[in-house]
């Protein structure tokens, strides 16, 4: 009976698992010193190897005739621990077995010494699947276990074990086997099993691992049946990833921002049944490694994995690129992917975001009608002979040139004003100290009213007691303040939200008439020029 590689590869000694040095050389001089904990924790990604060594460790603290902290592999205990028949090692899935009865079970049964073996070893799987009721049945077995018994606790997912079972463990972290152990991984196990795989296809098997290796090995057995020589064309074809030079002339397409050959790309892989999730997600690591060339030229060769020739394709287009529309671009695709595993139609999804990478979506916006600029015109022509002349003047000279409104909100009117009472028509500015929160309130009048916030640009604040003042530079301010009592209010609880006082507002203008005038007439030639220029784009189009 045929048997997978990824099972007949296993590794059986702590010298056989590959880039976890840290971890199998520690465990190996516990068990030399014969210094093992009762609960050990291994975390890490999918396919790097901790139920392996849980197995290893499991096997290596029982065996007779242990060799330099390894299990032997030839004595009774070890056979029948590599075939799954040696009682004294209880395997458990906490993916299926995750209820509190299943934890009892365990925990009645650890009361009974092993039968053959000097320790009875418990392997849970996945224990992070354990339910809550699960994991207070094996928190009391845990701290105070039999001397014969020890538990290797697996997952995925540390962040969802509980404090109370981590802390009762020693706890090791396994990284993700680095793409050249992968490879030359890859490259030995092919010749001994007579499998032509070239570098480059070992290299491509490693990168789709991503930091696995079971991955890797089962990617392997998939391809030994698809092709006789597996090189990295070939394990495109078997993974359904886009070829290196249909991924690099989209790369290219979209540098270019050329929308139709990047559509065209798209199109012939599709034909070809390639999966346009895998594209996006090849296309968002493609963008990534432009980005580090540009972000840090010295390191990038040594932080991506390429070869010579694909780095070289790719300092290339980075050259014509800009680091900020690199980083927009993986913005924008990193969105299509998490959107793709929810529209109908993927592949319409990934070709509207390659036309946005593009920057090839239009502007639909519809133009401003002339007689609505006119009219807006008027109104702020009247509104504007309605400013008291003589600009800014200081408060105990001009009280035309002042304007006085009180705001509130609900939550204030609750609230107790400030202990000192101010008569707001006596404040002088020389009297006022500065509000350094004055920019916290800004923000938050922006969320509360942000259409009426730009109309505070340049704003400052001043108190006094019960009084806070407002001097602006824009007397537009001051008019939508007066006319919509909104306005006022919304203000008024953005103040108390940040201060946590009533104050009676006050709003100064520090512009004069004329200045003001100049402004407005300049924003109005600027919005009839635009709307002029539209015009005339219409008409050349039509």
């Amino acid at each position: 009976m045929y048997k997978a590689l990824y099972r007949k590869w296993r590794p059986l000694t702590f010298d056989d698992v590959i880039s976890q040095q840290h971890i199998t050389e520690t465990l190996k001089n516990q068990i030399k010193n014969d210094k093992t904990a009762h609960a050990y924790l291994f975390t890490g990604s999918r396919g790097t190897g901790k139920t392996t060594c849980a197995r290893i460790l499991a096997k290596a603290v029982n065996c007779p005739n242990m060799k330099d902290g390894s299990p032997c592999l030839e004595c009774d205990i070890c056979r029948d621990a590599d075939e799954g028949a040696l009682t004294d090692i209880i395997e458990i899935d906490a993916a299926s077995n995750n209820g509190v009865n299943d934890i009892r079970d365990l925990r009645d049964g650890a009361i009974y010494s092993p039968e053959r073996c000097r320790y009875k070893v418990y392997i849970i799987d996945e224990v992070h699947m354990l339910s809550i009721q699960a994991f207070n049945a094996l928190l009391k077995i845990m701290e105070e276990p039999p001397e014969y018994v020890k538990f290797i606790l697996a997952t995925t997912e540390i962040q969802k074990v509980p404090a109370t079972i981590t802390s009762r463990c020693q706890r090791y972290d396994f990284r993700r086997i680095k793409q050249k152990d992968i490879a030359a991984r890859l490259l030995y196990i092919a010749s001994q099993e007579d499998i032509a795989l070239t570098g480059d296809g070992a290299d491509m098997i490693a990168k789709i691992a991503d930091g696995g290796m079971r991955d890797a090995v089962s990617l392997l057995d998939q391809c030994s049946v698809t092709a006789e020589n597996i090189d990295a064309d070939a394990v495109s074809n078997t993974a359904g990833l886009a070829g290196r030079d249909s991924l690099f002339s989209l790369l290219g397409a979209i540098t270019d921002s050329d929308a139709p050959a990047a559509l065209a790309v798209t199109d012939k892989l599709y034909n070809m049944s390639k999966d346009l999730t895998n594209l996006c997600e090849e296309l968002i690591l493609q963008l990534r490694n432009l980005m580090l060339i540009k972000a840090s030229p010295e390191n990038a060769e040594e932080i991506i994995v390429c070869t010579p020739e694909e780095f070289g394709r790719l300092k290339a287009i980075a050259d014509k690129s800009e680091l900020g529309d690199i980083m927009r671009r993986i913005e924008a695709l990193q969105v299509c992917r998490e959107r793709m595993t929810k529209v109908l139609n993927r592949r319409v999804e990934f070709e509207m975001s390659l036309i946005k990478v593009c920057g090839k979506a239009a502007n639909n916006a519809p133009a401003i009608d002339n007689s609505e600029i006119y009219d807006k015109i008027k109104q702020l022509e009247d509104k504007l002979s309605a400013v008291p002349q003589g600009g800014y003047q200081p408060a105990e000279t001009s009280r035309s040139t002042r304007e006085v409104f009180t705001a509130s909100s609900p939550a204030a009117d609750s609230e107790p004003a400030p202990d000192t009472k101010v008569d707001i028509n006596t404040v002088k500015e020389e009297e006022l100290t500065p509000c350094d929160r004055w920019d916290e309130i800004m923000e938050e009048f922006r969320k509360l009213n942000p259409s009426c916030a730009g109309s505070l640009e340049g704003s400052t604040a001043a108190t006094k007691g019960n009084v806070l003042c407002i001097f602006t530079p824009n007397n537009f301010f001051i008019t939508l303040f007066k006319s919509n009592k909104e306005n006022a209010v919304s203000l008024g609880r953005a103040v108390y939200n940040v201060l946590g006082q009533k104050y009676r507002l006050q709003a100064r203008c520090t512009t004069s008439v004329e200045e003001t005038r100049n402004l407005a007439e300049q924003l109005i030639q600027k919005a009839i020029n635009s709307n002029v220029e539209t015009a005339v784009d219409n008409n050349v189009n039509q």
